[in-house]
């Protein structure tokens, strides 16, 4: 047996040993409370003058895109067109502070590590590049000349360009994601690895299988139109607060709201709009008319039953059917084939709930729209369970029609705009055919490495560059000490950052820090000022402006960045001229208009007020599949079960004071928690059955099986547990806190997505 708990754990955040306050969980988000937060954070982090000029351009036409998720601005935009989450990312982007050669003088990396993630993210914005170099104990001030030779001179001494690992954060801009990819692929890799490999990517694998393209298919009116709204696998009160403005406004219009999660959760179960009178006042809106609390991982299951009582109830839309689909008589078999009891065994819901929800969502015209996030993406089975809530709107028909059909919510703010712009290590062949027509050279067409994948090579293969543009990778990626211990087998490790993260305390033998610009903040160029573009979850390109001065003269743009890195290390060619293009992002979006379909008068569309929808061809019901029909898939019914029975299954999650890995407080107000991030969330039962008590302090075990049959552990120590309305068998705690946790080899079929959300655990009072 290989106890992965017996290596260090210096790279993991320290451990806080402070007591949390409990209290009684919310029944509704947002409100005045929300209001008081988000006034908090901003005159914390920036003061009221700046923030409240950031906050005025945030989301608004000739401003700047919100960084903290990618939900859709609406037609008609309010004054104040964030959330609360929005505006804490918002304060936390746009301080004033900086850290640069003083601050990393008097902190060594070692002492940096000692400190918290929200003491990281506190300290203020990184004003300069910064070098480590090897045997060091601290960061020393660089010029960006001598970096971006030091880059150059690793890169082209590398004996592959498979040596090289260039991941991608979904913040960066179209922009930059496309001349980032041209960069690497002129280089000669598709290692290519993203935030998408570890949210999203299943649902692009199911939805390209099934419907010919890995996007959702709505917009926002679809929302506002259905009759039925399915919530499954979210926590949209934390995650996309924004979205809760729409589910209200679709329960006014008459809509149903089903919610289906193993967590009760505040965002599902009512929402007092805060710009609102009535919401001010706490009077909020229910939304969830039934709450499906749901088995970890039992989702397929369940939407088996939904697919069974539909078709018991004669409501399949026969002619959809047969028209617009195949395998439809091997799915209906399956169907028929799947006992009840099978399915409320492996989803934990019983068959008279289901059969309410189907009643549910086979009333009126049938317009179904549903909306998933991480606790389906998240698992083993997660695309065979993505194809099956799919086959649930083909059998309604609800695909490609007014208030209907599939939604997956993304969470960083352009992680789809950057797959589109072609960050992928395995993008389809017309794809670098047009690469290599437009720009005159052979784009290798191997495919690069996942992210799993990436962390693996760089563990097993000394020497590998690693090159982050955005993100925290050593905390957004699984199994903290071996993803540790691969990025400090590299020779170098380079990220692109606004702030200070644990990834730069993480160091390959010489480590690079590079200060980019915020998002907030006016981009300054020689063709003048610039804007970029993203594309939100339901596909609108539109532009995002920064206009606050930038908090140091010495920060540039990731596209910048990115043109400087490509002349140092493969120089102009006869068809690019990259300090041209980033002199002037015209020229990058004219680019993209010869390469990416759908963006024709790119740059005229992006200035148009609403910015531009890409094409969708499942919205009018063409099938870019195989068979040009959108597909049904059968296969046998799944769900995570632990080897040992006793044991529970753990999923990760956010709290209401983070963004992916940057922590803005240590509360949980939904939850009803304060002063305390270390936790685990478990069910009254499974405590008393385990001898626990609320607030007992815990070391929770994590088991994997290999394939050799060996059986590793991994240990995370002095969690604090707390009783909370959840499944028997289940538990939940928070990201990045329970990476360390999650086997690296564990990940989904297809998309090998890390299974965060299915992690077979025990957990023992600490010593």
């Amino acid at each position: 047996m290989t106890d992965q708990s017996e290596i260090t754990h210096d790279d993991r955040p320290p451990v806080d040993e402070g007591a949390p306050k409990v209290g009684e969980p919310k029944e509704w988000a947002s409100g005045l409370p929300a209001v008081v937060s988000t006034v908090k954070h901003v005159l914390r982090d920036t003061g009221p003058v700046r923030g409240t000029k950031a906050l005025k351009l945030l989301n608004q036409p000739g401003g700047f895109d919100c960084p903290s998720c990618a939900w859709p601005d609406p037609e008609h935009r309010s004054f104040a067109e964030f959330c609360e989450n929005g505006a804490k990312a918002t304060a936390s982007e746009v301080m004033s502070r900086t850290i640069g050669r003083k601050f990393f003088a008097e902190h060594s990396v070692a002492d940096l590590a000692a400190e918290s993630d929200h003491w990281h993210d506190r300290q203020g914005r990184l004003a300069e590049p910064m070098l480590l170099d090897e045997g060091g104990t601290h960061y020393r001030p660089i010029s960006w000349d001598d970096a971006f030779t030091l880059m150059a001179d690793e890169l082209n001494t590398l004996p592959s360009p498979n040596d090289a690992i260039f991941y991608t954060s979904g913040r960066t801009s179209n922009e930059a994601a496309f001349l980032y990819q041209l960069f690497v692929r002129h280089f000669g890799t598709n290692n290519l690895p993203d935030c998408s490999n570890m949210c999203h990517e299943s649902s692009g694998a199911a939805l390209g299988a099934a419907i010919g393209i890995g996007k959702g298919t709505v917009s926002l009116d679809d929302i506002h139109d259905a009759d039925t709204v399915i919530c499954v696998g979210q926590n949209p009160g934390t995650n996309h607060p924004r979205m809760l403005s729409a589910l209200e406004t679709a329960v006014e219009n008459g809509a149903s709201i089903v919610a289906i999660n193993p967590l009760k959760e505040a965002g599902l179960l009512a929402f007092a709009h805060p710009q609102k009178p009535k919401g001010l006042l706490g009077r909020a809106t229910d939304l969830a008319s039934q709450y499906l609390q749901v088995r970890v991982n039992g989702d397929m299951a369940l939407f088996r039953g939904l697919a069974k009582a539909i078709v018991a109830a004669g409501d399949v839309d026969r002619a959809f059917v047969d028209e617009h689909t195949s395998g439809a008589t091997e799915y209906l078999a399956a169907v028929e084939a799947t006992e009840w009891s099978e399915v409320e065994a492996k989803s934990g819901v019983t068959r008279g709930e289901i059969e309410e929800l189907a009643g549910t969502v086979a009333r009126g015209k049938k317009r179904l729209v549903t909306c998933w996030a991480m606790g389906l993406t998240q698992h083993r089975n997660a695309v065979d369970t993505i194809r099956e809530v799919v086959n649930v709107h083909l059998l309604l028909g609800a695909v490609g029609r007014p208030g209907a059909g599939l939604c997956p919510v993304r969470g960083h703010s352009n992680v789809q705009g950057d797959r589109t712009m072609g960050i992928f290590e395995k993008m389809p062949a017309w794809f670098h055919d047009r690469i290599d027509e437009v720009f005159e050279f052979e784009s290798p067409r191997a495919s690069g490495h996942d992210t799993v994948d990436a962390i693996v090579a760089m563990h097993d293969e000394p020497d590998k560059v690693f090159f982050g543009l955005g993100g925290n990778f050593a905390q957004a990626t699984p199994d903290t000490d071996f993803t540790a211990r691969a990025l400090r087998n590299c020779s170098l490790t380079v990220h692109v950052s606004t702030k200070l993260n644990r990834s730069h305390l993480v160091p390959g033998r010489r480590a690079l820090i590079l200060p980019c610009l915020g998002r907030s903040e006016a981009d300054e160029q020689e063709g003048g000022p610039q804007f970029v573009t993203s594309e939100n979850s339901m596909g609108i390109v539109q532009q995002s402006q920064g206009r606050l001065t930038p908090p140091s003269e010495h920060l540039r743009s990731e596209v910048s960045i990115v043109a400087a890195l490509a002349t140092a290390t493969i120089g102009d060619t006869s068809t690019i001229r990259w300090s041209e293009l980033a002199g002037d992002y015209r020229r990058i979006r004219a680019l993209i208009e010869q390469v990416v379909p759908g963006f024709e008068g790119y740059d005229d569309r992006a200035r148009v007020e609403g910015g531009f929808a890409l094409p969708n061809g499942a919205k009018e019901r063409t099938w870019k599949t195989a068979t040009g029909l959108a597909e049904f898939a059968a296969p046998p019914l799944s769900v995570f079960e632990p080897s040992d029975p006793n044991r529970l299954v753990l999923q990760t999650s956010r709290s209401h004071d983070q963004f992916n890995t940057t922590i803005y407080g240590l509360d949980d107000r939904y939850r009803g928690v304060k002063g305390q991030r270390r936790l685990i969330y478990l069910n009254a039962g499974d405590m008393a059955a385990r001898g626990l008590s609320a607030m007992d302090v815990v070391d929770i075990t994590s088991y994997w099986t290999v394939d050799d049959g060996s059986v590793e552990e991994r240990r995370a120590e002095r969690f604090v547990a707390v009783p909370f309305d959840t499944p028997a068998g289940t538990a939940m705690a928070y990201f990045p806190e329970a990476n360390a946790l999650v086997p690296i080899g564990s990940k989904a079929d297809v998309s090998g997505t890390p299974t965060s959300k299915a992690i077979e655990i025990d957990v023992t009072r600490s010593p």
